[in-house]
């Protein structure tokens, strides 16, 4: 077995298993924390998805793209964070 074919059979599948059940909670969660860790565990799941897809297909440009996406993740979360600070002490 290939390191491509591992990739392909096993890695994104079992990648995208995990973005599905996530974005399953981010429909449900039942406050804005959850859906706000769902998303950025969704995003994880890009970066990584990502990642692996520029490992199998040996293309370095998708490696950039994730740590890009990874950035702004964290960017996003920290926003999100800073907003539920704020709308906590103000409530």
């Amino acid at each position: 077995m290939t390191l491509a074919t591992y990739i392909s059979w096993c890695i994104l599948p079992l990648l995208g298993t995990g973005m599905l059940l996530t974005f399953i909670r981010v429909l449900r969660g039942p406050s804005l924390p959850d859906r706000v860790v769902a998303l950025d565990l969704m995003a994880t799941f890009i970066i990584a998805t990502s990642a692996v897809y520029s490992i199998a297909s040996n293309q370095p440009s998708y490696l950039d793209a994730a740590v890009v996406l990874a950035l702004i993740t964290f960017l996003g979360t920290v926003a999100f964070a800073y907003y539920l600070h704020k709308r906590g002490r103000n409530a």
